[in-house]
């Protein structure tokens, strides 16, 4: 398999603690971002100190033209992909179905679904012994959500995470024999700042009671399991789940 890594979304949180897990591993890293251009050069400068080749490339995964523009970066600077994390991800307040938009519901499905979709098609192209690749590995970030509903909270998230999941066992089964392995994680309760996008920042601190194992999960702790599944030592593993959610 070819030693590079496409992370989504890795200027932050679960994205960024995979991309130094994945410099550490010796990986050229691709840190793709959508917005904030000084956290992605905070990570560039992070994975460049363990000693790894790594770029930043900005762009919206949802949209198809960027996402070409990214792989062909990453062609040309890094080499033929072997590994993507579809990691990229938003959210909207918390709110019930009947206090949201269309617009936000159409925002929040092109990222959270059409976008892993598109970057996945695009790794096919390069990974797959179908298109004369050697083959790969997919990893989806879902979420607990998707098991739990996130009712009252916002179900048009956790609706987009159960289509996530359902994305990732049709395209497992659809390209085992085409070398190319696709798992997902599922985690809930991590201490990101993502919550604030909801407008709950302090979301994981006031849920901790209700956790099985007491505490928030750390984004380093979903990184080791997003590794683990994009490594060899997951050879046989297709199609797989590992939730983090403390036990919920």
């Amino acid at each position: 398999m070819d030693n590079v890594i496409i992370i989504t979304g890795a200027s932050r949180g679960i994205g960024a603690a995979t991309a130094l897990l994945a410099a550490q591993a010796g990986y050229r890293i691709c840190i793709n971002y959508h917005a904030d251009d000084a956290a992605a050069q905070r990570v560039l400068g992070q994975v460049r100190e363990l000693g790894a080749e790594a770029i930043t490339v900005r762009a919206d995964v949802s949209v198809e033209d960027e996402v070409i523009q990214l792989f062909h970066r990453v062609d040309s600077e890094l080499g033929r992909v072997g590994a993507l994390v579809n990691n990229a991800g938003t959210i909207g307040q918390k709110s019930r179905i009947d206090e949201m938009s269309e617009f936000r519901l159409l925002k929040l499905m092109k990222t959270n679904v059409v976008g892993p979709m598109l970057c996945a098609k695009h790794a096919l192209l390069r990974m797959s012994t179908r298109h004369g690749g050697g083959g790969g590995s997919i990893v989806n970030v879902s979420s607990v959500a998707a098991r739990l509903g996130s009712p009252n909270e916002y179900v048009d998230y956790a609706a987009s995470k159960g289509a996530l999941d359902t994305f990732t066992l049709g395209l497992a089964k659809e390209v085992a024999g085409e070398g190319v392995r696709v798992n997902a994680v599922r985690p809930g309760y991590i201490y990101t700042d993502f919550h604030a996008l909801s407008g709950d920042p302090d979301r994981v601190s006031k849920l901790e009671p209700s956790i099985p194992m007491g505490r928030g999960g750390q984004p380093a702790e979903v990184a080791e399991a997003i590794m683990w599944l994009v490594s060899d030592k997951a050879s046989y593993s297709t199609g797989s789940f590992i939730d983090l959610g403390g036990g919920r």
